[in-house]
């Protein structure tokens, strides 16, 4: 029997609001959108590149593929995410497969509260959830949690191509937040894509971006 989620003490986000939904009502019936069943193509690709360093942080891991790769390549990886439910899965899968990662509740908009530094920071897909105001205090909260010469890692929705997924990203304001923070150094953004369960390529935006 699956257990009755505790009440969500945060205000929902923006995208809760618009959707009508918590995040973790997102998992309840069955995978969500976003939840592929492996690491993102992106993320497998930038880690062959050795695109991250030890301890890593996974804002937003869902039910926890990308922080499960990374960790199975050697590296000390927490997972954290707001919905009860997809954490559970992400710690059976980790169990199942004899994965040494950690996955922990966490808002992603007051990261100072994990009172931890990593390394490399990865956003796969929440960037693009946040409205402007949120994507200010988000940036905050992310410099909060970086090493000074760390790296952050961000792969949202872009508004190019003809296979734009919801909540699209201009380049303009991707960058903007991380512009108007002086922790922040953009260092590129590229064309990516992302996979979600109805598309095996959409449009995305890959920032690499350090931590003065």
């Amino acid at each position: 029997m699956t257990p009755t989620p505790r009440p969500d003490p945060r205000p929902p986000t923006s995208h809760e609001r618009l959707a009508g939904r918590s995040w973790n009502a997102s998992y309840l019936d069955g995978p969500a959108p976003w939840d592929i069943g492996a690491p993102q193509p992106a993320v497998v690709r930038l880690a062959e590149a050795g695109g991250f360093c030890g301890p890593v942080l996974d804002v937003g891991c869902g039910t926890g593929d990308n922080a499960l790769f990374i960790a199975a390549r050697g590296l000390p990886v927490l997972g954290v995410d707001v919905a009860e439910t997809a954490l559970a899965a992400a710690r059976q899968t980790a169990d199942d497969r004899g994965i040494e990662v950690a996955f922990a509740m966490a808002d992603a908009l007051h990261l100072q509260r994990l009172y931890r530094r990593f390394e490399t920071v990865l956003d796969c897909g929440l960037f693009h959830t946040f409205d402007a105001s949120e994507r200010t205090e988000y940036v905050a909260s992310l410099a909060a949690v970086t090493d000074s010469g760390g790296t952050l890692h961000v792969l949202c929705f872009s508004d190019t191509g003809p296979d734009t997924g919801p909540h699209p990203v201009t380049e303009q304001a991707l960058a903007a937040p991380f512009d108007d923070n002086p922790a922040w150094h953009i260092a590129a953004i590229t064309p990516e894509h992302l996979r979600t369960r109805f598309a095996e390529t959409t449009s995305a935006w890959l920032a690499t971006i350090t931590r003065r």
